[in-house]
């Protein structure tokens, strides 16, 4: 179902006239359709299916000789990503490391970023969407592990309450090969310069 741009737009204006703003005022009178489109990029995600970026798949076990199996882990750092807190529609932002484990295919490095921007253009909380980046993968790959790490900073713990403006959330993700502490210890030492980084 496409974002009601229009249902928006009047949610909007109703706010604006709950503050006590004058919706109609020069500075305010786009306001609503401004917002809604807005939404409508935020939200985009809603119905879309995070897997179908993971469709399209490469063997490596077979291809010109020798045919061989993976044995190590396909990572990608830094995929700068931006959500929506569902708890007080303020925007988080951050970056996400993957590591999966093949079997016996991989996709375009570029599908990856792809599932996270599907996943987070939802209301969301970081801890649920680190944990379904990990699951999409791990089911759309049958990858032997898989891991995902997020460090963000969320506008709800540094623009309001506290004001913490340098506080950041790190989540972790692991399935499979990756659950493990030790096997999962290498990469988490590989992303340490990373998630050190704050967005």
């Amino acid at each position: 179902m496409a974002v009601d741009r229009e249902r928006i737009a009047r949610a909007v204006r109703e706010i604006l006239e709950a503050i006590g703003e004058d919706p109609e005022r020069p500075g305010l009178k786009a306001t609503p359709q401004r917002v809604a489109d807005a939404y409508a990029e935020f939200f985009a995600g809603v119905d879309d299916d995070a897997s179908a970026p993971l469709q399209k798949t490469i063997s490596v076990a077979h291809g010109p000789a020798p045919d061989t199996l993976p044995s190590g882990a396909v990572m990608v750092r830094d995929i700068h990503f931006r959500s929506v807190c569902e708890h007080h529609l303020l925007l988080f932002r951050g970056r996400a490391h993957i590591a999966y484990l093949p079997a016996d295919k991989v996709v375009g490095l570029g599908a990856l970023p792809k599932v996270v921007d599907i996943l987070a253009a939802r209301p969301q909380v970081q801890e649920r969407l680190t944990e379904q980046v990990a699951d999409t993968i791990a089911e759309a790959l049958g990858a032997r592990g898989v891991l995902v790490v997020m460090d963000a900073t969320h506008n709800c713990v540094t623009m309001r309450g506290e004001r913490q403006r340098e506080a950041s959330t790190v989540t972790i993700a692991a399935r499979g090969a990756f659950a493990e502490p030790p096997a999962r210890a290498e990469l988490i030492a590989l992303l340490g310069v990373a998630t050190e980084s704050t967005p």
